[in-house]
């Protein structure tokens, strides 16, 4: 790794990671952690661990660096190239058997609007975390960068998190967002807190060391929320999950 490695972003993204597990275990606490024997398919327990896993790496890594150990380090992003493709199929997996698929018609079922934007908010989801990945594997020879990106793969993953506390102990912010056909849009609020996280990294980054990663992060992560916003409205998103449905995933 040609760039140093002790500087401000890689003394403090263990810690900040730390905080969202943290808080990740507490959203799902009631859920899933407190009733492991009462989840009614194997597929909340393999996303359930591939996202609780993925969250340990990004808290791990980091440390293994400031810590010198480097060959640990590279071992655990080696596995990543087998556990990051795991983490988007079984995602894609679990969203498709919530949803009930395998019984869609393919450009003929009109689908609710909530169905088709719970499908945006997931699928692709799916598809940022991929691309903040692969940005983080093509850099991987450069440790400033390859950090940046392997540390905004977190944000994809916010409103699942946010969701959860919010609707379990700030229910007044139920009020605030959005609504599609009279069910109010949560993920707005995780929309906002991590593009707000996003924003200050971004700023810092440019002003301290002239980096744009966090920037290129945002717009990605914007692109992501509008999508999840609009698309539902539009016929040929309708006409993908419809065919998405009719797969034989679950």
């Amino acid at each position: 790794m040609a760039a140093r490695i002790d500087n401000a972003f890689y003394r403090s993204s263990a810690w900040l990671l730390l905080v969202f597990l943290a808080a990740a275990v507490w959203a799902f606490w009631p859920s899933y952690f407190t009733r492991l024997f009462e989840q009614p398919s194997l597929r909340f327990h393999a996303h359930g661990v591939a996202l609780t896993l993925w969250c340990v790496l990004l808290v791990l890594q980091p440390q293994l660096l400031r810590t010198g150990r480097r060959r640990a380090h590279k071992l655990i992003g080696k596995a990543s190239y087998v556990f990051a493709p795991v983490l988007i199929a079984v995602t894609v997996s679990f969203v498709h058997y919530r949803i009930g698929g395998g019984g869609a018609v393919p450009g003929v079922t009109v689908l609710p609007a909530p169905v088709l934007y719970f499908l945006a908010l997931t699928l692709n989801s799916m598809v940022v975390f991929a691309l903040f990945y692969a940005l983080a594997v093509y850099y991987r020879r450069n440790a400033q960068l390859h950090g940046r990106f392997m540390a905004c793969t977190v944000f994809p993953l916010f409103t699942p998190v946010t969701d959860r506390l919010i609707g379990a102990h700030w229910p007044s912010v139920v009020g605030l967002v959005p609504r599609i056909e009279g069910a109010p849009v949560l993920p707005v609020a995780g929309f906002l807190l991590a593009d707000a996280i996003l924003l200050v990294l971004a700023v810092w980054d440019w002003r301290a060391n002239g980096r744009r990663v966090f920037a290129v992060a945002l717009a990605a992560l914007a692109v992501y929320h509008v999508s999840t916003l609009t698309l539902y409205r539009v016929p040929a998103w309708n006409a993908f999950c419809a065919w998405f449905l009719s797969l034989p995933l679950s």
